[in-house]
């Protein structure tokens, strides 16, 4: 193949592990003489500015699945800018495969992100399998959406790549409340699949034995059903002075460094970037033993079943509590992430991937 010429295909750039990951790839591209480029869909978003001005940027503002004028405009930029590779990043496969259609010669790859893609079934799965038919090769964050698409879509190309994570803002913006070395974060989204009920009924327990930590939930906030249900358990319980809400921010670096152990409770996941991003920052963490988190901490007291509050307070008090515990998964964690979820060992399988 000629030189690699990539776009990034995603449907917005709002903060999420997708998207966060989409631009870490377009951006990191750039320090490997990859011709680097990245189109959003449907909307910009919050991550726009940390996109790297020389990576070529394009914004369809596609307005419904079948957006034609859309599509049409996307395959003008590909062929004028002639590109080679399309990255398409999880729900943007069919408008992907929409431009496979119309560009047959330009390879298309599918990074596979959500977890609860191994859980599909009927209609939903089918529609999957046959866009699959045009895909060039898949790429999952995890062992288990590897063995998913071999088995259920029954792809030949497949390949599990690890996720990596990069501090990209390190101004020092987010004040959190609290006394420090009591902190705990949670850094994601505020929807159902991230399971922050369960999280604050664990917190609750916590609060019972040790008033003074407190807990601070950092991602977006849709203003819906789900984080009005958030909002409510924190007024009905009267925990408005030990649990915070954030909304999205940038400073994640600063964030970090301001907390003593960073949790997720989610439901499912797919390698969770907030994850890697804790082990960056040197943190102890408690898990939810699902998608490839487990993997990633190495350390049987940092991941407890989805689903158990009392379980997983439990697990957060002897974290809490224990000081060389603290120093061992959090050791554990940045040793892994140090070792295996580097960004240059994560281009180098990405590269032979597209070249293969």
């Amino acid at each position: 193949m000629s030189k690699l010429k990539v776009i990034q295909i995603t449907d917005s750039l709002n903060v999420g592990g997708t998207e966060v990951l989409a631009v870490n790839i377009a951006n990191t591209f750039l320090e490997y003489s990859i011709d680097s480029h990245l189109c959003s869909t449907r909307e910009q978003g919050f991550l726009k500015s940390f996109l790297n001005k020389k990576v070529n940027y394009l914004f369809l503002n596609k307005k419904s699945i079948f957006d034609i004028k859309a599509l049409l405009k996307l395959c003008r930029y590909i062929k004028l800018n002639k590109i080679n590779i399309i990255h398409a990043h999880s729900t943007s496969l069919f408008f992907s495969c929409c431009l496979k259609f119309l560009l047959p010669n330009v390879k298309l790859f599918w990074h596979n992100h959500t977890g609860a893609n191994y859980f599909l079934k009927g209609k939903r799965l089918r529609i999957i399998k046959f866009l699959s038919l045009f895909v060039d090769g898949i790429i999952n964050v995890n062992e288990e959406l590897n063995t998913w698409s071999k088995a259920k879509l029954k792809h030949k190309n497949t390949i599990k790549l690890n996720n990596f994570p990069v501090f990209k803002n390190l101004e020092k913006i987010t004040k959190l409340s609290g006394e420090d070395n009591k902190r705990i974060i949670c850094l994601a989204a505020l929807r159902p699949e991230k399971d922050h009920l369960m999280l604050l009924n664990a917190f609750k327990i916590i609060h019972e034995k040790h008033k003074d930590w407190t807990l601070h939930l950092v991602g977006k906030d849709y203003n819906n059903e789900y984080s009005n249900k958030i909002k409510s358990f924190i007024k009905t319980k009267k925990l408005q002075k030990s649990i915070f809400l954030y909304g999205m921010c940038s400073d994640i670096k600063n964030i970090l460094q301001q907390v003593e152990i960073g949790v997720l409770s989610s439901k499912n996941e797919g390698l969770p970037i907030s994850l890697l991003e804790y082990g960056l920052a040197n943190l102890p963490v408690l898990t939810t033993n699902v998608g490839e988190c487990k993997k990633v901490i190495n350390h049987d007291k940092a991941t407890v079943i989805p689903k158990r509050s009392d379980i997983f307070a439990l697990a957060l008090l002897d974290i809490i509590e224990n000081d060389f515990l603290k120093f061992e998964i959090s050791k554990a964690l940045n040793d892994n992430i140090n070792l295996i979820f580097s960004k240059e060992n994560f281009i180098s399988d990405l590269k032979k991937m597209y070249k293969n």
